[in-house]
């Protein structure tokens, strides 16, 4: 099986992000191939924060997230493109110079964005509920300054969306599920908890496409962690 995808960012991350959700083996080529792809992409045209940048097709016909939600705007999807790759390149954990250094500059870059965000007032979040979403997982793999620190600062500002039902506003419910299988808090296995009644009622529903496969682990997962 081939990761990398020459047209597509967005579908080489899927592809990677597959492989480590289901926890199948990779080979030593395939991890240096995809690793070298997405370091090449370092600071392209249209990279958000000096990370990798999306392609052509990325931009023209959008993106989806792992667990399938859409990614409506273009800084979005470069943002959220350029934080699942840097998780990405941290989990291949190529040997290669040229990628770990392609990885420091691209963190330096969103490291710096997010201290400016900080600065001004912003805590746990990052721009909208999907970007946080990448954001912590790129902090959940040990990505960026300061994590554990930002995380609960994000579980904090999750708490404070909840409208009551299981969900959260703002916060895609099954992206938002991903990281949260991935800390080890207790406000974690909190939000874990208070979702459990959704997750419970999506499994009901037999799954009649890759995605809603894909949904139904997720929500499994979530719910052996309550």
């Amino acid at each position: 099986m081939r990761l990398v995808n020459p047209d597509s960012l967005a579908e080489t991350l899927d592809a990677i992000n597959d492989a480590y959700f289901h926890r199948r083996s990779l080979l030593n080529r395939q991890r240096l191939e995809a690793a070298a792809w997405i370091a090449a992409r370092q600071d392209g045209p249209g990279a958000y924060a000096h990370m990798f940048a999306p392609t052509p097709q990325d931009m023209k016909t959008g993106i989806r997230v792992y667990t399938g939600e859409a990614v409506e705007s273009g800084a979005a999807t470069a943002h959220i493109l350029g934080e699942e790759a840097c998780r990405a390149l941290i989990l291949l954990n190529a040997p290669n110079s040229g990628v770990k250094e392609a990885l420091a500059r691209a963190r330096a870059g969103m490291l710096a964005r997010l201290v400016d965000a900080e600065a001004r007032g912003t805590r746990g979040m990052y721009c909208c509920g999907k970007c946080s979403v990448a954001l912590w997982r790129h902090l959940v793999v040990g990505g960026l300054a300061d994590g554990e620190r930002r995380l609960v600062a994000g579980l904090r500002a999750l708490k404070s969306h909840r409208t009551g039902d299981g969900k959260w506003r703002v916060f895609p419910f099954f992206y938002t599920l991903l990281p949260l299988l991935e800390i080890e808090s207790p406000l974690a296995r909190a939000e874990l908890q208070y979702a459990a009644p959704v997750a419970a009622r999506y499994l009901q529903r037999a799954p009649t496409t890759p995605i809603e496969e894909r949904r139904h682990e997720v929500v499994k997962r979530a719910l052996t962690r309550c």
